[in-house]
Formats: structure tokens, sequence, C-alpha cells
């Protein structure tokens, strides 16, 4: 039988009315976790699908900026993987997240930028803006939510969700304002709209074959008036990168609707 509801998937105590305020008066953007976010058999049930870090669905990045794998192929995703993503883009679903920004949203049921993502030691993903308007649809790209499917995971292997504060500029990243452990079966829900700079810049540091897995999907809404035009992430320079003409050539072409692909990905 498909799994087509949120109280056969959606821990009971997932109240998307009552974490409205929590999500409205985060800072530095508007943000919530929640914890134990599906039911445990869920939780479990995704892990054991999870594909290793070795198979070959996957799309690779790996330059000085980003180092991870994804897959968006619903082709590739086993029963109930689909079935969670279906849900996770179905009317009362996005109804719910709806309920937090008090706009209506829509799914991106391309997953466009979501599906599986994986991080094996060593990987990470330099600090940046999500792109704003979505290539394909021409919505503007409003919500993120990711929910980590690593059991077990330690906290001292990094890998913490970072999210930063918008420098004076109004261009570049600022102060690091928050970090979030990512804990298995924990839920993140965030604005992407709001100059919404985070990332994992810290290499991950889990045991050889431990990866920092998770899932994630977009949520759209009409373009509004504010909405930037970015069509693919802005990335930021680590610290030690500041400076390097090669490493703001990258973020350049990384940026750029025409050239991001040229630089960044491996089919």
């Amino acid at each position: 039988m498909a799994l087509t509801t949120a109280s056969q998937l959606i821990s009971p105590k997932v109240n998307f009315s009552a974490l409205k305020d929590s999500f409205l008066n985060a800072e530095p953007f508007d943000h919530v976790v929640i914890d134990d976010f599906f039911l445990p058999e869920i939780a479990d049930g995704l892990a054991a699908e999870f594909p290793t870090f070795e198979s070959d669905i996957w799309a690779e990045y790996n330059n000085p900026l980003e180092i991870k794998k994804t897959s968006n192929n619903w082709n590739k995703f086993p029963t109930l993987t689909y079935s969670v993503f279906s849900f996770l883009n179905s009317d009362e679903f996005v109804g719910e997240m709806s309920k937090l920004t008090g706009d209506p949203l829509y799914p991106d049921t391309g997953l466009h930028g979501g599906g599986w993502h994986t991080h094996r030691p060593g990987g990470k993903l330099n600090t940046h803006l999500d792109y704003s308007i979505h290539p394909k649809l021409k919505l503007e790209r409003r919500l993120n939510l990711i929910v980590y499917i690593a059991p077990n995971w330690v906290p001292e292997w990094g890998g913490k969700l970072g999210l930063w504060e918008v420098d004076t500029d109004g261009r570049t990243p600022g102060k690091l304002a928050q970090e979030i452990d990512c804990l298995f079966n924990r839920a993140v829900i965030f604005d992407t709209s709001q100059n919404s700079w985070h990332g994992l810049p810290e290499p991950v540091r889990s045991p050889e074959g431990i990866n920092r897995n998770s899932l994630a999907t977009y949520y759209l809404c009409e373009p509004r008036k504010e909405a930037a035009e970015r069509g693919r992430a802005l990335f930021a320079p680590t610290d030690s990168q500041k400076g390097n003409a090669e490493i703001e050539e990258l973020i350049k072409l990384r940026s750029g609707v025409n050239t991001s692909e040229s630089v960044y990905r491996k089919p």
C-alpha cells in the first residue's frame, strides 16, 4: 500500500501551525529545526534504502567550492524513498509548509537541486546563496527542507549546517550565527530568499565509509518584487581562498546560468 498521508510518514508532534512563530522569529533568517521528523520506522527505512557513495546513480560535484554527490532521478528511488518524495511534494504537505510563510507555495516535483545528497569524509559545501528563480518554472525558490539520513552520526565528525548573517555590504556573508548538527532524522526548514547564506565549508571528518547523507526538497512561490534574479547559486570563498584569482573566477563561472555546468558537475 502506498504511503500517502502525514500520519503514515511524519511524527505526530510535527505541527506547522505551532512552529510558525519559531520559524519567523529565528535568526539570522527564518528557519526551524525539527528533531524526529519522520516516524522511526520510516527514518530507518530511508536509511536502509540510501545508496552507497560508490553507486553509479550519482552526479558528482568535485571542485574547490563543493565536494558532494547528488541524485534527483525518480527512477532510481526505491519504493519507500519514492513514496516519501511523493508525499513531500503533495498538496497536503505543501499546504502545511505554506503555513510557515503565510504565502501559497508550490512543489518542485522535478527536485531541481533536491533529492539525495551525500558527503563522504572530506566533503564540503562553501557558504552560498541558493539560486532565486527556478530555471524551468520561473517561480521563486522560497523554502528548503533538509532531513538528515545518517544513523548514529556523531557531532564531532562535523558536517554541521552553518547559517551566516549578511555582511554590512549586503552582498557577502558576515558573522557565523548558528551551526546545526546533522543528527539522524533531524529536519531543517529555512527560507532561502532572505540573504540566506548557508553551507558546510569545513570538510566532513567522519570515519571512512560513514557519509553525511540527507534528502532535500524545495518549495516555490510566485516571484515577488524584491526577489533576487540569481539563476544559479552564488558562493563565497573560505578565509583561506580569499584573494585567490582562480577561486574568484570559479565563483563567477559557477554563478552563471550559461557557464555553471562547465565547471562544477560530472554526470
